[in-house]
């Protein structure tokens, strides 16, 4: 028996009505396949608006219970935070990061009291308190120190952890944090923490905005290639992800998103566990402004992007447009 051919087969058929082909889609987006980053500063009753994020903004603690009701009433299960540190307390120690007061640790406890029931995620990494923009301690030549940051990263993952994070995620990129992190949880009786690992995070030209809205922007010295991946690697990505599920990592990310649906592709495949993405600022703020100059339907393009990272194996998505697709999917 021969395959059918045409005219007795017609892909058409398949695409013909809008009822056909919401039917036949092989993949689907859902607001819970989102996580929200939010950007949090001091003081009251404050937004300030990011520039090179046209509609995202930085929001004081007061003002975080709302942001996240917002995203709970929508579906969306977890939002992430990240702050931007007052310029005062950043030093060359990243003391800050270990101060169970500080901003992060305060907006974790002001979302729990009022919404607990969605899930706060926090980034582990000391570049929102550093003086010199990096993500760990640095030398007297100015190399980051490889443990003596993971002591620090695993001290500031309990902290957060005990203001009641739900999951913590290194995205400091350093070697043996995951199970430096995982030990200190599993002693002080937070079992129940999750570690979504930064696994493969690549060293991009997309973060500018992010920099901007945590306020490194302009302080860095030297640049991060000596800790982050080289854009040109996969297979190194699967050695980084192999690496931190054998020290304990619970979940993965890659990081940026849309340049690296490949190594989406590949992680999921090769190792089947929860693989998440990161649509960075850079890809968020090229979409507004491809929509702004009339290139495209912001609606479709926002959309399509998100079903690509779940067309290459993304369990979730950690996007600047949760709260727009989650509407729109929500009808």
């Amino acid at each position: 028996m021969t395959a059918a051919s045409f005219p007795y087969l017609r892909m058409r058929r398949g695409r013909s009505a809008p009822w056909m082909r919401e039917m036949l889609a092989e993949h689907r987006l859902h607001p819970s396949d989102f996580i929200w980053p939010l950007f949090v500063c001091e003081g009251r009753d404050c937004e300030e608006p990011i520039g090179s994020l046209p509609g995202v903004s930085r929001w004081s603690v007061d003002r975080l219970a709302g942001k996240a009701k917002e995203a709970a009433a929508l579906g969306i299960p977890c939002v992430a935070l990240f702050p931007n540190t007052p310029e005062g307390l950043r030093t060359g120690d990243a003391g800050e990061a270990l101060n169970p007061d500080n901003l992060i640790c305060r907006a974790i406890r002001a979302i729990k009291d009022a919404v607990p029931e969605i899930g706060v995620l926090t980034d582990v990494a000391l570049d929102p308190y550093t003086s010199h923009g990096h993500d760990g301690l640095t030398d007297e030549q100015g190399n980051v120190i490889n443990d003596d940051t993971v002591a620090i990263l695993a001290h500031q993952a309990l902290v957060q952890a005990e203001a009641g994070a739900d999951i913590v995620a290194p995205s400091d990129m350093m070697d043996g944090r995951v199970a430096a992190i995982r030990e200190v949880l599993e002693a002080a009786g937070h079992q129940n923490v999750a570690i979504m690992a930064y696994a493969a995070k690549y060293a991009s030209a997309f973060y500018g905005p992010f920099r901007e809205a945590v306020g490194s922007q302009g302080r860095l010295k030297g640049d991060k290639r000596g800790y982050q991946m080289n854009p040109a690697n996969i297979d190194e990505a699967l050695r980084e992800v192999e690496l931190d599920l054998a020290e304990g990592a619970d979940f993965v990310m890659v990081k940026p998103g849309l340049p690296y649906l490949d190594v989406v592709a590949r992680v999921r495949d090769a190792f089947g566990v929860p693989t998440f993405v990161y649509q960075v600022s850079g890809e968020y703020a090229m979409i507004e402004a491809a929509a702004a100059a009339g290139a495209g339907d912001r609606d479709a393009l926002i959309l399509e992007t998100l079903i690509a990272f779940k067309r290459a194996g993304a369990t979730g998505v950690l996007t600047y447009h949760a709260l727009d697709a989650a509407r729109l999917l929500n009808g």
